[in-house]
């Protein structure tokens, strides 16, 4: 991935997380395929440590890795409203899972 779309994924990663602190309707969100590596899934876990309205969440085929997927086990622990989150091929290893 190019240095390019890593800061078009970490502005876009940005825009969602002011995005979820404002839209207080908002309970899916599908974000497949849209090159979200382990910064981006950082950000994403600092919004769903506030968030309350967040059910389901696609994560689907980016590149979270183990250590994206650790900072959103963290949010977990906080997070009580998201029943639903799809990790599938991101490359989490044992140390992730």
């Amino acid at each position: 991935m190019s240095s390019t779309s890593q800061n078009s994924g970490s502005k876009g990663a940005l825009a969602l997380s002011k995005a979820f602190k404002t839209n207080p309707t908002l309970t899916t969100l599908n974000l497949q395929r849209k090159e979200i590596g382990y910064n981006e899934a950082q950000v994403l876990a600092e919004t769903l440590k506030t968030n309350s309205t967040l059910i389901t969440l696609n994560l689907g085929i980016n590149q979270i890795g183990s250590n994206g997927a650790q900072a959103l086990s963290e949010a977990l622990k906080i997070n009580t409203t998201l029943t639903t989150l799809d990790l599938q091929s991101n490359s989490i290893r044992d140390n992730g899972a």
